[in-house]
């Protein structure tokens, strides 16, 4: 049975979309589509119900549903009586946004930091090591920053991180005239 048949139009639509920007995020485009599927189900499905849905074989399926636990994207649960696993995605999307977010930090953020940290211990012997450490420093400071920001909105309810995200022109409005206030550029290009 096609694809067209196992969905409506709007679940079709996100399903693909998905698939198209698994690429562009890092992951293969089954495992988009199998995710989007995931999150858009109103209850747990089994990978044999995923397979037949979005016509894929049910070792691709099995790959997929690996990584996306991996990622602590997806969730097993087992229905009494049944000895299939189910799987779900996290209802929360706050919750989904801040395992991936954590996901990526670990993965990718993390390890960039650590090369840096070690590249500023080095002692540069050049004009050209320093002027590539100081570089590596204001990249190693920028990213800092922002993981300690994180940090802090991780810290926050999800109801007041929303507040905060909303009040992001307000607050840009208010740096911008407290810059114009004291004579400082916000930008130090401008």
């Amino acid at each position: 049975m096609p694809l067209q048949d196992h969905l409506p139009p709007l679940s079709r639509q996100f399903v693909a979309h998905f698939g198209e920007m698994g690429s562009r995020w890092g992951i293969n485009r089954t495992v988009g589509q199998i995710y989007a599927l995931l999150f858009i189900a109103q209850k747990a499905i089994h990978a044999d119900e995923i397979a037949e849905t979005l016509e894929f074989s049910r070792s691709n399926v099995s790959v997929g549903l690996k990584e996306l636990q991996s990622w602590r994207l997806v969730r097993l649960k087992h229905q009494p009586g049944d000895r299939r696993e189910y799987f779900e995605a996290p209802a929360d999307v706050w919750e989904i946004f801040r395992v991936l977010a954590e996901e990526r930090r670990r993965r990718e953020v993390e390890p960039t930091l650590s090369m840096l940290r070690m590249a500023l211990l080095e002692t540069p012997t050049t004009e050209a090591e320093r002027h590539a450490q100081q570089r590596m420093r204001e990249m190693y400071e920028l990213i800092d920053r922002l993981m300690t920001w994180f940090d802090d909105v991780q810290k926050l309810a999800p109801e007041t991180a929303m507040q905060l995200m909303g009040m992001g022109a307000t607050v840009t409005k208010v740096l911008e005239l407290k810059d114009r206030v004291t004579g400082r550029s916000a930008r130090k290009d401008a």
